[in-house]
């Protein structure tokens, strides 16, 4: 990792489309050989729902989602679907080397940790991983948050950050893009809404399970969350962990 060569982007707010088409973008201009590595700090107006990119369409209610003025929008990585509300969403695009999608996994969150530490919030890492084949056969896996995967980032048990991460050819050599939500408030819980569960209680069990299976940082502090002093501590953890510097974040699409 190039101290140099690392760019901070905080793209304010911006639509699911956005958001996505840029993430992409970035990861397969790196592949290129165009740009450098690049840390994307970023929120999404309206509210959006991404949809993992083999996840089925069908999983969601496209009307109510149109009615309350919910994006949808399908995520270039895989994964299950996310309400992106009251979040800090992070991107990071990089060289793959010669680390495996784990390693890669595994240093991203290590740097979220110290960047939430810095916030002022302990965390952990997931050391088990599910049998996702099997979860996914039910409905309550629907939603991203309903389980924790290897090296997620948990308060207590309970999921704080999900992510997922694409590695993109090139004849610059791989690149890997990864992304994930920092819940910063409830609002997610009402991914339950815009699913097609077929069985109304089905909708309460998976808002009952993502209450039980997720934290978040207004919650665990008990105070709404300061998204420049968040977005300041998740940099200054990508920094101290990585040994990298990044100086002040350009800023890029904001709203």
């Amino acid at each position: 990792m190039h101290a140099a060569a690392w760019t901070c982007i905080d793209s304010g707010s911006l639509t699911g489309a956005e958001n996505m088409a840029l993430d992409e973008r970035l990861a397969r201009s790196l592949a290129a050989g165009e740009g450098g590595p690049v840390l994307r700090l970023f929120r999404w107006r309206p509210w959006a729902i991404s949809l993992g990119y083999n996840q089925r369409a069908e999983e969601l209610d496209a009307a109510r989602c149109a009615a309350d003025g919910i994006d949808v929008v399908r995520r270039p990585t895989g994964g299950r679907a996310i309400l992106h509300a009251e979040e800090l969403t992070y991107c990071v695009v990089m060289r793959t080397g010669r680390r495996s999608v784990l390693q890669v996994y595994n240093d991203i969150s290590a740097a979220l940790v110290r960047g939430l530490g810095l916030y002022g919030v302990e965390v952990t890492l997931q050391k088990s991983q599910p049998d996702f084949r099997s979860e996914y056969r039910s409905v309550t896996s629907v939603p991203c948050f309903a389980s924790s995967a290897r090296y997620e980032i948990e308060w207590r048990g309970r999921k704080l950050v999900g992510s997922a991460q694409r590695r993109f050819g090139g004849p610059a050599g791989d690149a890997v893009l990864q992304h994930g939500s920092i819940l910063c408030g409830p609002a997610h819980l009402r991914l339950a809404d815009y699913l097609v569960t077929g069985d109304p209680a089905a909708r309460e069990r998976i808002r009952a399970l993502l209450g039980a299976k997720t934290a978040d940082l207004a919650s665990i502090t008990g105070a709404p969350v300061d998204a420049d002093r968040l977005g300041a501590s998740i940099r200054r953890g990508f920094e101290e962990a990585w040994g990298v510097t990044f100086g002040a974040p350009l800023h890029s699409h904001s709203s």
